[in-house]
């Protein structure tokens, strides 16, 4: 009884340390959320998939001009059926039985040449490469959805402290204007303007609430992150924009040859040109070599087939009525749309990374304006706020400075937000992620 007793006490014990690590939320840096993100996110996996099945159509590819070995057995069974056979006319007719059979045959092939083999495991390569680069595009499209919805979370939370810090005085300031009005000193009406004042303030502080929540909900999903698990973000967003937006010096040239849309459109126009080699192979001879073996398990009474035959095959396209001509002309249109595909998305990054650069620019100029914006808002609030506690100004020019500056400290908040994201575009259309 002591030990089966014992034995409960531990299980229980043992699952209560469980339930507390499962509880304890996962702290994650902007490195580590990336890092995590990489290793747990849904796309890439799946990515990582259509990469090994590219890896295995090579494998295909190849072994078609591998040797082919295959065996059979069959039975036959002629139901009692007879042939007659005379030779002459005065000979009397002789009468076959066709008596059941049974065969054990294997064979062995092997393609000795084929163009269209050779160019198919090319094309092969070729994918797996693409493959390749298709899931390094999606690593990156990835690594930008974690940044920007950390970018979003730490945003949401600096509103939120903000007006937090804001409600703490407004509070405050409620509390001393109405003790003010109960003695008499100043008019209720200012009471329920401070107090509409706090209203204002709590509902702007549940709905950032629900858009910290969002956040986080977003970026979960992001992270790859299994229902339930809390997680805690550790990098402060001030220190992401000294980091990555304030101090950065856009000196480095766009080389267009490191863009991920750009490479990717390089490939399909090589994939365009091996598909002209593959219908040039179309036109080629093709030679296969084959052997069988025939074993009898069960002979009929006549029996001429040997055993082991050994040979060659070779097929050579003669004419296939314009066939192989229509393909190969599409296969050289195909390679020039592509060709000219390129050259379009060559134009438009070029276009894009201007147009980036220009925005991140005027960001950081508007960002230096609302930084100047909010201490000023902050400055007349606190004036504002000793001048009403002497009653030298009203309630209401006392609620229009905290809304000045709440706004101001929204707006800021905004345009920091803008400027990371801008940044983060030009590292992206860069591939420096």
């Amino acid at each position: 009884m002591k030990n089966l007793f014992k034995t409960v006490l531990i299980t229980v014990s043992c699952l209560s340390v469980v339930s507390l690590q499962a509880q304890e939320p996962l702290v994650l840096s902007l490195d580590s959320a990336v890092n995590y993100a990489i290793n747990h996110n849904k796309t890439l996996i799946n990515s990582k998939f259509t990469i090994d099945k590219s890896k295995q159509k090579i494998l295909e590819t190849i072994s078609q001009g591998l040797p082919q070995i295959s065996a059979s057995i069959d039975y036959t069974n002629y139901l009692g059926a007879e042939a007659s056979l005379q030779m002459s006319e005065q000979a009397p007719p002789i009468t076959i039985e066709f008596n059941p059979t049974s065969n054990f045959n294997a064979s062995i092939s092997q393609l000795i040449f084929n163009g269209s083999y050779y160019a198919g495991i090319q094309m092969s390569k070729l994918a797996k490469t693409m493959a390749e680069q298709s899931y390094i595009k999606d690593e990156m499209s990835v690594k930008e959805q974690v940044i920007q919805a950390y970018y979003i979370v730490l945003a949401s939370e600096r509103i939120l402290n903000i007006i937090k810090e804001n409600k703490t005085n407004v509070e405050l300031i409620y509390e001393k204007t109405k003790h003010l009005a109960s003695a008499g000193i100043i008019e209720q009406a200012d009471e329920k303007k401070i107090s509409l004042m706090v209203s204002s303030v709590d509902n702007a502080l549940k709905s950032t609430e629900r858009q910290v929540q969002m956040g986080y909900s977003l970026l979960q999903l992001q992270l790859g992150i299994e229902t339930g698990q809390d997680i805690k973000l550790s990098t402060n967003i001030n220190e992401i924009a000294q980091r990555f937006a304030i101090q950065r010096v856009l000196e480095d040239q766009f080389n267009i040859q490191n863009n991920l849309d750009y490479k990717l459109v390089s490939l399909q126009g090589e994939m365009a040109k091996k598909q002209i080699t593959l219908a040039k192979a179309g036109n080629l001879p093709s030679l296969v070599a084959f052997y069988s073996y025939t074993e009898k398990l069960k002979e009929p009474l006549f029996d001429m087939t040997p055993k082991n035959v050994l040979g060659l095959t070779l097929s050579i396209p003669i004419f296939s009525s314009g066939q192989r001509y229509s393909q190969l002309n599409q296969a050289k249109i195909d390679y020039k749309i592509s060709e000219n595909t390129r050259e379009i998305v060559t134009e438009q990054l070029s276009i894009q990374e201007k147009q980036l650069r220009f925005n991140y620019n005027n960001l950081l100029e508007q960002f230096n304006t609302q930084k100047t914006n909010i201490e000023i808002a902050k400055e007349v609030l606190n004036h504002m706020n000793l001048k009403y506690q002497q009653g030298l100004v009203s309630s209401l020019e006392l609620t229009s400075a905290n809304t000045d500056y709440l706004t101001a400290e929204s707006n800021y908040t905004n345009i920091l937000l803008q400027l990371l994201n801008a940044e983060l575009s030009l590292r992206k259309i860069n591939n420096t992620i």
